[in-house]
């Protein structure tokens, strides 16, 4: 199955490709047909998804990078942590809003004590005081649990951004692991051809018995990179799969980022800001409230109480009213004060850094966008040319005029090239998701 597959792969990305008939006399001739791989043509993509889900068993494609990102964000279990904590954060909110509760007292006096001419001197009072928050203490608390909330929004939009980059990248990383299994593949079927061809001069005595030695050590290193591209696509897939929070790992990708040509905004939103300066604001803000909490703590909670007292010797009742108050003789809170200046003060001055940081992240990754775009330019002309140099060795090689090790030489620069390209396609979908977290944008959020 691997092998009709792999087979049926090699068509798609070389439609044109000519059948060898190694049983015929023209078999040398028609060994130099070959047609080569271009930059101009990148259509492996769709063919190296196609053979992972048919030799993997089972299809369980990742949907397009847009739906999977729409379905990370809801279900994906670090989004439904960040989700579950600002819903915490709202919920301490609501309760600071609440009110102090009221406090019932009941007071048994004179129990046991000796009559007064036969009359009872026991007394019963019962009574309800509730306490007030006076000073802005319950305007403060509120104040903190709104910005607390708010904070929790911001940690959880820093989140939904960062984790956007990194689902883009992990999504690029199974493509191109993808796209390098499908070069591992081709790479070992031009071994074997060559090694085949190297066996068929050996044996009429054109060549020595070394090349041919030569040619199967060289198909064995393309066995041992073919695993190893296999390892590394399973890798990236399990990747994929556990940060999207998947039932069942994937066994390909439907759609290409790679390929995606992102926009490069030149200059920033008018007030827009990154994520983590938004979250750093938010951060000092709710510190900055917790000042006015620790301000007004020192302010002694006022309670008034009402209820009535029973008098045993007559049955009778009386009414109480009272009104009781904490006086801030020792603990006047100076201290819980200045601890909360001073965690404001370091909050702004980590507010301050990450503005510097941010500014420079966000020139860092658009140059690095840029160099990537020459990167990609200057790996197809290699490749390009990588191409052409492989395909004179192979003429040279049919024609006896190149020797065995330079063919093979050639093919390992041909393949390197190509896996430059790929890596320097990947290298730019990282710096472009490196810019959309410096914008607080999600990463290829428009991608089709």
């Amino acid at each position: 199955m691997c092998r009709r597959a792999i087979s049926t792969c090699r068509r798609l990305v070389y439609p044109f490709a000519p059948r060898i008939d190694r049983s015929s006399k023209a078999y040398d001739s028609q060994m130099t047909q070959v047609t080569l791989f271009t930059p101009a043509k990148v259509h492996y993509i769709g063919a190296v998804l196609w053979l992972l889900a048919s030799v993997r068993g089972v299809a369980a494609e990742a949907p397009p990078y847009s739906v999977l990102l729409q379905q990370s964000m809801a279900s994906a279990p670090a989004m439904m942590a960040q989700a579950a904590t600002v819903r915490a954060a709202d919920a301490d909110a609501n309760q600071a809003r609440a009110w102090l509760n009221p406090r019932i007292d009941t007071v048994l006096e004179n129990l046991g004590a000796p009559s007064s001419d036969g009359t009872s001197q026991r007394q019963n009072t019962y009574s309800i005081t509730q306490p007030f928050e006076v000073g802005g203490k319950r305007g403060a608390r509120i104040e903190v649990g709104d910005r607390n909330y708010a904070a929790a929004q911001a940690r959880e939009r820093l989140a939904r951004v960062a984790y956007a980059a990194e689902l883009a990248v992990a999504y690029a990383a199974a493509e191109a692991m993808a796209a390098r299994m499908a070069l591992a593949t081709e790479n070992l079927a031009r071994a074997n051809e060559e090694f085949t061809a190297a066996r068929a001069l050996v044996q009429s005595g054109k060549e020595a018995a070394l090349r041919s030695a030569q040619a199967q050590a060289s198909v064995a290193a393309a066995q041992a990179a073919q695993a190893a591209a296999d390892n590394d696509a399973t890798h990236a897939l399990a990747r994929l799969s556990a940060m999207t929070g998947a039932a069942e790992p994937y066994t390909a990708v439907s759609s290409s980022l790679l390929t995606t040509q992102g926009t490069v905004p030149t200059a920033a939103l008018p007030g827009q800001e990154a994520p983590t300066v938004a979250a750093a604001e938010a951060e000092r803000n709710a510190l900055d409230a917790q000042v006015g909490v620790e301000r007004k703590r020192w302010i002694p909670d006022v309670g008034v109480s009402a209820g009535v007292r029973r008098y045993g010797w007559t049955n009778a009742s009386g009414y109480v009213v009272g009104v009781t108050a904490s006086i801030p003789l020792f603990d006047q809170n100076r201290s819980g004060i200045n601890a909360a200046v001073e965690r404001v003060a370091a909050a702004q001055a980590r507010l301050d850094n990450m503005r510097l940081e941010a500014v420079a992240a966000r020139r860092s990754a658009i140059s690095q966008v840029s160099a990537t775009d020459r990167q990609i330019t200057a790996a197809e002309e290699g490749e390009r040319a990588a191409a052409e140099a492989y395909r004179m060795g192979r003429v040279g090689y049919n024609a006896g005029k190149t020797p065995l090790m330079e063919l093979l030489a050639v093919r390992r620069a041909l393949l390197e090239a190509r896996q430059l390209t790929i890596d320097a396609r990947l290298a730019r979908v990282r710096a472009l998701a490196v810019l959309a977290q410096a914008d607080g944008h999600l990463a290829f959020e428009d991608t089709k």
